[in-house]
């Protein structure tokens, strides 16, 4: 291979170089004429009489490109190209070339676009793209789905175990609770919470709530916290989970994914949050999840629907607002909600306690009444007999187990008299009412 120097680098013939010189030469020396000499080559005669004229002003040089061998005039100028290089590999190694664009731009004043950047890293071997690291399963073929015209027509909700705060803080895997619209891909509502369970749910939805409305649907997957999965649920329809009798009572509809793929929107948004949100969180050094939720309403929220979100084909909001008086009663309504009975001693136990029933004013409380107990996302507890909240205290009914004596090791006057009372109401009443 025949090699010119003289120029910024070595220029190298090519075999396709060699093989037009040798056209020319012929052509030139009356061996080929200019229309076989082309058919040669694939080209026209006009192209052989200039590639003759070339070579006999320039000789082989003439057949060769006249940027070869030279250095772009757009090719980023090495100092600046080592900078992207260290700060890359100092501070953004795990991210993607848009995002590695993005603080570029925003945080060093470098404003090349994520191609240039991405080539500039891999000409280098300083950077291998995150998605090029995964292993992807063959993929199962599948249909596309119109997105929903309307904002708040289908909003695509499921929580993300993730390592959030890469360990900052103690915390080694955080859950994160989004809501996605479904007709604009906008982030209406997300949070960290303390794990997926009905509570924080409720807690979830109650914010979302008073925020944009309720929405017309929601897309979940099958989660136990939001569908029944025993069998005597698959054999009784009516057998709700706390979040879906919650739905059903404020009208919102439940539609449930088969597949992951089939709420898409939501999957590649946690994709897309485990790539860009665990960086903005470690370059702005959060590590509690109260810091990460001011962080996520106030600045990351904003700045992601603006680059991400597109508007939605029809322009109504498909969210029923709720008046002041519906937000109100909202509290009562997202909470877990259980049954006990009041025992004859009007005492009652929840979760292990025992709790004695005080007198309550304008409730008539009978034995075997039903109470409905309501617990609420921040943790408190709350009692009610026909929607009214009950006065209780929490009681010790019985001494601990490793305290107690059985009867054959009690004084004989310390026997119980099997006919005594155990509450401390008279005995002729057969009811407690409070006026």
């Amino acid at each position: 291979m025949m090699q010119w120097r003289g120029m910024t680098h070595p220029i190298s013939m090519s075999e396709q170089d060699l093989a037009r010189h040798r056209l020319v030469t012929e052509a030139a020396a009356g061996r080929l004429t200019n229309a076989e000499a082309a058919a040669k080559a694939s080209v026209t005669e006009r192209t052989i009489r200039r590639w003759r004229a070339a070579v006999a002003d320039q000789g082989v040089r003439g057949l060769m490109h006249g940027n070869r061998g030279r250095l772009s005039p757009r090719k980023i100028p090495k100092p600046e190209a080592d900078g992207i290089i260290r700060l890359v590999r100092e501070r953004y190694a795990d991210c993607t070339a848009a995002l590695i664009a993005e603080k570029l731009r925003e945080l060093h004043g470098i404003r090349r676009d994520p191609k240039t950047v991405a080539g500039i890293l891999r000409e280098a071997g300083a950077w291998t793209s995150p998605m090029a690291r995964t292993s992807r399963a063959k993929p199962i073929h599948r249909a596309w789905r119109e997105r929903r015209s309307h904002r708040g027509s289908l909003v695509q909700f499921d929580g993300s175990y993730h390592d959030w705060f890469e360990g900052r803080g103690g915390l080694t895997e955080a859950c994160l609770l989004a809501a996605i619209d479904d007709a604009t891909g906008r982030v209406l509502h997300a949070e960290f919470a303390a794990h997926e369970g009905t509570l924080p749910v409720m807690g979830f939805w109650r914010a979302y709530v008073g925020l944009h409305g309720l929405p017309a649907h929601v897309y979940l997957d099958k989660f136990s916290t939001y569908r029944m999965h025993m069998e005597t649920a698959r054999e009784n329809h009516d057998a709700k989970t706390q979040l879906q009798r919650a739905m059903a009572t404020l009208g919102v509809g439940l539609i449930f994914a088969n597949s992951p793929q089939a709420k898409g929107r939501v999957e590649r948004l946690f994709r897309t949050l485990q790539d860009r949100l665990v960086r903005e969180l470690r370059f702005k050094g959060i590590a509690t999840a109260l810091e990460a939720n001011r962080f996520l309403k106030s600045v990351f929220l904003p700045d992601f629907n603006r680059r991400f979100a597109v508007p939605p084909r029809e322009k109504q909001d498909h969210h029923r607002p709720l008046s002041q008086r519906e937000l109100g009663g909202l509290r009562e309504v997202l909470v877990r909600q259980e049954r006990r009975v009041v025992q004859h001693d009007f005492t009652f136990s929840f979760r292990t306690r025992w709790y004695q029933i005080l007198p309550t004013a304008g409730l008539v409380v009978r034995p075997k009444d039903t109470i409905d107990v309501r617990e609420y996302p921040e943790g408190d507890l709350a009692f009610f007999i026909r929607n009214k909240p009950l006065v209780f205290e929490a009681i010790l009914k019985q001494p601990p187990a490793e305290t107690r004596k059985t009867p054959a090791t009690l004084a004989p006057e310390a026997t119980p008299n099997p006919h005594s009372r155990t509450n401390s109401f008279p005995v002729a009443a057969d009811k407690f009412t409070s006026r």
